[in-house]
């Protein structure tokens, strides 16, 4: 199983968004951040599996939550380059996947 790595402004997307939800419900941040383990799991497990945007970035979209975790698959690595709303903003993180030699926050 390849280690998964953040971009870092992805890591902080998903902290912002968990604090958000956080805030407007008690349990509902950490409700977001299960939903986020999952994906990684499937991720993962599945990695070519989910649709393919581009010539490299794949997009998981959560289950409960308006959000896509938008990957790219390396040969030592998955690398999450956003976690993006699905509402907003389509495709500011493509200047990201030009980052592949940072490595970020790893999850395991």
């Amino acid at each position: 199983m390849k280690p998964t790595t953040f971009h870092p402004d992805a890591d902080a997307e998903v902290t912002e968004a968990a604090e958000y939800y956080e805030s407007r419900s008690a349990g509902l941040g950490s409700e977001l951040l299960g939903e986020v383990e999952r994906a990684l799991n499937h991720i993962s497990t599945n990695l070519e599996a989910c649709q393919l945007i581009g010539r490299r970035a794949r997009r998981k979209p959560l289950w409960r939550f308006p959000y896509n975790l938008l990957y790219a698959v390396y040969p030592d690595r998955i690398r999450i380059v956003a976690f993006a709303h699905q509402k907003r903003r389509p495709f500011y993180w493509r200047k990201r996947l030009k980052d592949t030699e940072g490595a970020g926050p790893t999850r395991p």
